[in-house]
């Protein structure tokens, strides 16, 4: 899922300081998973901010809503006709769902309260793992299901740098070498010898290099 995490309040603040009348719209998905942009991190949030800008000497209006998801016309569009009545808009969503809001509603000041941080895995409660970079161009069958793009501080796509020391990555020791790991997953699998193949040059357009990616389904289209 994809990981977020709320703003510092200072530059919250600083966004909304000029601010009249706010309205801040959570999303039930991946950021409430996260404990960053639901129900409960909404209230929190408009809390923070009334009181913020009271100490600052500065009067606010604060309305609240929760939207199922940000990333969905179906519950964006409604948003067109409330929207007007505020002067701006906090979305508690991830990147995605603070750009399809503004697209979605083009009068609309639209500000994100949180910054999205990678697509991972929650490890247990409160702890989240980096374990894709949406490149669009997945190995993982070729590497044991281990991202060695996400993963490897270099992303390096045919085996360890050479400073991986004891199965540990020289950028960060507390880090363990995915490639170490991918090595013992394939041996485990009696797959090792498919590391001699080289992989060729990636082609990097399929991360967004070559601009905003687009997918189409023609079966789904009405």
């Amino acid at each position: 899922m994809i990981i977020a995490e709320r703003k510092p309040m200072k530059e919250l603040l600083e966004m909304v300081s000029d601010v009249k009348r706010l309205l801040i719209v959570g999303c039930r998905g991946c950021v409430a998973v996260c404990s960053a942009g639901g129900d409960k991190e909404v209230s929190i949030l408009a809390a923070a901010l009334r009181l913020g800008m009271k100490k600052a000497g500065k009067q606010i209006e604060i309305d609240e809503d929760t939207l199922v998801r940000q990333c969905d016309p179906e519950y964006i569009d409604p948003l067109n006709d409330r929207a007007s009545d505020y002067d701006a808009v906090l979305s508690m969503a991830c990147g995605v769902g603070v750009n399809f809001i503004a697209d979605r509603c083009p009068d609309v000041n639209v500000m994100p309260a949180l910054n999205t941080t990678f697509y991972g895995a929650n490890l247990s409660s409160g702890e989240w793992k980096e374990m894709c970079a949406g490149c669009g161009a997945c190995v993982l069958h070729l590497t044991g299901g281990l991202c060695p793009v996400a993963r490897c501080a270099k992303s390096l796509s045919n085996g360890p740098c050479g400073g991986s020391q004891g199965g540990r990555c020289e950028i960060n020791p507390d880090v363990d070498c995915i490639w170490q790991q991918i090595y013992d997953k394939l041996s485990s699998l009696n797959r090792k010898e498919e590391l001699r193949q080289i992989m060729p040059i990636r082609d990097w357009t399929t991360a967004g290099h070559g601009g905003p990616r687009r997918r189409i389904r023609e079966d789904l289209l009405p």
